[in-house]
Formats: C-alpha cells, sequence, structure tokens
C-alpha cells in the first residue's frame, strides 16, 4: 500500500536533481552573456559575501573555542594535551570549516536568494525583463551563481583562521597549554595540500557550487505564489543541508 506514494517520492527527487542539473547547464552557457553584467555580479557577491562575515566570524570563533575546550579535556585523560593545537587545525581544516560554513551560507544567503529571485517572478519582474528583451538568466541568475561560488572559499577560510584563533584562546590564554608547542605542533602536522587545499578550496568551491545552484534554481522555478516562495525557501535549506553532508562524505572518501 506504502510502496506507490514512495516511489513517487523517489521519482519526484531524482525529477529534480536532472532539473537542476539541466538548469546548470543553462547557467554555464549564459556565463558569457553575464559578463557585460559584472556590476550586478559584484554587488551579489557583496550581500551573499560580505554580508554573511558577521555569522560566519561569530560562529567560526566560537566553533573553535567549544572545540579547544572539549578536546583540552579529552586529550588530558591521556596526557597529550600538548596535540590540542594539531587537532582543532585538522579537525577545522578538514571537516568543520567547509560543512559549518556551507550551512551557515546556505540558511544566510542561500535562502535571501531564493527568496529574492521567487519575489521577482511572483511579481512577474522576470517576465518584464524578458519583454524588453533582458536575459533574465544572464541578469539575475547567473551573477548569484558566480557570486557564491566565489564567496564561498573566502567565508570558509575566515571560518577557519578564527576558529583556529578560538582554539588558541581557550587553550593557551585560559587552560595554560605553552603558546610554542600548540603553534609547532601544528605546523609540523598540518599538510598545506591534504589539509587546507582540500579543505579551503577543495571542498568549499563544491559546496558554493551545489548550494549556489539550488538557491537559484528554487527561486527560478518557484510558482509565483506567496506560499510558493515560502516552500522554496524551505525547500532551499533542506535540500542544501542533505546535499553539504552528503557530498562531504563522498569528497572526505575521495581527498583522504
Amino acid at each position: 500500500m506504502n510502496a506507490r506514494p514512495q516511489r513517487n517520492v523517489v521519482v519526484n527527487a531524482l525529477a529534480q536533481i536532472g532539473e537542476a542539473g539541466l538548469f546548470l547547464l543553462t547557467l554555464l552557457a549564459a556565463v558569457p552573456r553575464s559578463l557585460r553584467y559584472l556590476r550586478e555580479t559584484v554587488r551579489q557577491l557583496w550581500f551573499v559575501g560580505a554580508m554573511s562575515l558577521t555569522i560566519i566570524t561569530v560562529c567560526g570563533l566560537f566553533v573553535g573555542m567549544v572545540l579547544g575546550l572539549q578536546l583540552y579535556y579529552v586529550l588530558s585523560i591521556f596526557g597529550g594535551t600538548a596535540a590540542s593545537g594539531t587537532v582543532v587545525a585538522i579537525a577545522i581544516y578538514r571537516e568543520l570549516g567547509p560543512v559549518v560554513t556551507a550551512l551557515l551560507f546556505a540558511g544566510r544567503a542561500g535562502t535571501s536568494v531564493t527568496a529574492e529571485i521567487g519575489l521577482m517572478r511572483a511579481t512577474d519582474q522576470l517576465a518584464a525583463m524578458e519583454m524588453m528583451a533582458v536575459d533574465p538568466i544572464a541578469y539575475v541568475a547567473v551573477p548569484r551563481y558566480l557570486a557564491g561560488l566565489v564567496a564561498m572559499p573566502l567565508l570558509c577560510a575566515v571560518f577557519c583562521a578564527l576558529g583556529i584563533f578560538g582554539g588558541h584562546l581557550v587553550g593557551v590564554t585560559w587552560l595554560g597549554i605553552d603558546n610554542g608547542t600548540f603553534w609547532s605542533n601544528m605546523t609540523a602536522t598540518v599538510d598545506v595540500w591534504k589539509d587546507v587545499v582540500n579543505g579551503i578550496l577543495v571542498k568549499s568551491l563544491v559546496f558554493g557550487a551545489v548550494v549556489s545552484l539550488i538557491a537559484v534554481y528554487q527561486g527560478y522555478t518557484t510558482p509565483p505564489t506567496s506560499e510558493g516562495v515560502a516552500y522554496a525557501t524551505t525547500r532551499t535549506v533542506v535540500a542544501s543541508s542533505i546535499a553539504i553532508l552528503a557530498l562531504d562524505f563522498v569528497l572526505t572518501a575521495f581527498l583522504m
């Protein structure tokens, strides 16, 4: 009795993934046409990137502080508190930095992009652009997609820097770990390519591409009603969160 509804859900999900893939091809094809709207791309980069710095810096600082505090008490059981800096850096660079940044980016910038484009659809602004011979894909969708793609690695780098600073603040200033030991163990163990580049560059680029695609796609294809915009915003957060965690496992398996 329940097999058919479950199958319909799976079919609809696969159909949505296929439509999003075709929409991505449309975006990539429109990138050359969008270069004439460089000012719009810069404006969107400020909106999704610079305006997200507050939540990224605050969360990065407290994540690093909590991680440093928890690791200190765990490592103290084995007499390995000197390795706190190493473990904090590896955990933030490899996993927490890209994943938490992407989740925060989806919740703050992704929902805003979806709601903005959805309201353009609901108020017939996209249709008006087409009547004025302005390509809405090149003017509206592509700048927001490129802005998210560029902003994610930068925000991830800021998050990692503040996270390590938070771990240092707790470990060295509060708990009394030797400052030289904290940094020397970290710099001796953390590998630039395996940890920093794979985390900040590779993972964050993939997450930025996926989250930006989901946000733009949900907003551009939403039904032109207030209820449709609300549902599209919710779908952006849910789909982005699932995609980030699933891709994190896949990327970790391949990169590690």
